[in-house]
């Protein structure tokens, strides 16, 4: 796979959203729709340098439900049924952390003018409020990163990067384990990633530097043999037997993109290792050597078991698979 295909993820949305689940590649309709993918899918389509037509729509669908997804205090649903009736009440979950992240992508990026005003008031409302995880922080935090390098006196998006700090913690002083966390979870990366930020555009040399050490050492806790071997969805601490399954794909998107951040702002060649690891997880190269996406239907799939890939087409893994084959342009543009 040479870059982003989009053809599965028009495949999945609608005029209302982007459905949640597949079976094979067909969408399944009876399970509704999530804020936490469509959010997702702002971020991708956002930071896209050059849409079509019809992604450009696709992206204002996204941006609308978004916007229908918050309450006046800023707060948000997550799960819309197949009705277009609200299955929850609005919260402060991941689906918090991943709105305001498209949100601030989607302000910072959109090359339409009302969209990028309609964004930056959801995310400003929003961005009063603070959450009660540390990945739901973080992926706020991302959200305000973009927000802030656009606009680098909004004072919002700079007192919400700048509080990411007080949820990640500094480093443990463990070479072994020097991650703020007893285990590791889910979308790890997106720890680091946000220090990264943090650090970069506060100025903050010492919490940009903790998340390049972090990042250093989850990138090599996570590769074996040179290939990406991420930690399943259980979670992973020392002692576990690796490889481990089921390996997620977000897995790999967020170290992805944490890569491709941390080698924009140092131009240390070392992070495109894992840039490149993370592509190629996707493109075979992995724990049991097998494509991790449909090359016919342009799909991710689902996840790495221990007997091959859960051959579904979800959204979340089709949108981790669109953003990791993003970071192609770092690879091309770092070799000139």
């Amino acid at each position: 796979m040479s870059g982003p295909d989009f053809a599965h993820l028009i495949r999945l949305s609608d005029d209302t959203g982007l459905y949640e689940h597949a079976e094979g590649p067909l969408p399944r309709i009876e399970h509704g729709y999530c804020l936490d993918d469509v959010a997702r899918g702002l971020v991708v389509l956002s930071r896209e340098p050059h849409l079509s037509a019809e992604l450009t729509a696709l992206a204002e669908h996204y941006l609308a439900f978004v916007a229908y997804a918050q309450s006046e205090d800023g707060r948000f649903h997550n799960r819309l049924g197949p009705a277009r009736v609200w299955l929850d009440e609005p919260g402060l979950g991941d689906w918090w952390g991943r709105a305001l992240w498209g949100l601030g992508t989607a302000a910072a990026r959109s090359p339409v003018p009302a969209v990028r005003k309609a964004a930056l008031e959801c995310f400003d409302r929003g961005a009063r409020h603070r959450p009660p995880s540390v990945r739901t922080m973080a992926f706020a935090a991302l959200g305000a990163a973009e927000v802030l390098a656009a606009d680098p006196v909004h004072a919002p998006a700079a007192e919400l990067l700048g509080d990411i700090t007080s949820y990640v913690g500094a480093p443990r002083p463990d070479e072994n384990w020097p991650w703020p966390e007893n285990r590791l979870f889910y979308a790890n990366a997106v720890l680091p990633e946000a220090l990264i930020a943090a650090g970069d555009l506060l100025s903050d040399d010492k919490v940009r530097d903790d998340g390049l050490l972090l990042l250093d050492w989850l990138l090599a806790v996570e590769s074996t043999d040179f290939h990406l071997s991420p930690v399943p969805a259980g979670g992973w601490s020392l002692g576990e037997s690796r490889p481990a399954f089921d390996q997620q794909p977000i897995e790999a998107a967020a170290m992805a993109d944490a890569c491709a951040r941390a080698y924009r702002i140092t131009a240390d060649p070392k992070w495109l290792a894992g840039v490149h690891r993370s592509i190629a997880w996707f493109n075979g190269d992995n724990d049991l050597g097998t494509l991790m996406h449909d090359e016919q239907t342009g799909g991710g799939y689902d996840g790495l078991t221990p007997d091959g890939p859960n051959i579904n087409q979800g959204a979340e893994s089709t949108l981790a698979l669109i953003s990791t084959m993003q970071h192609l342009r770092t690879l091309l543009e770092s070799t000139g």
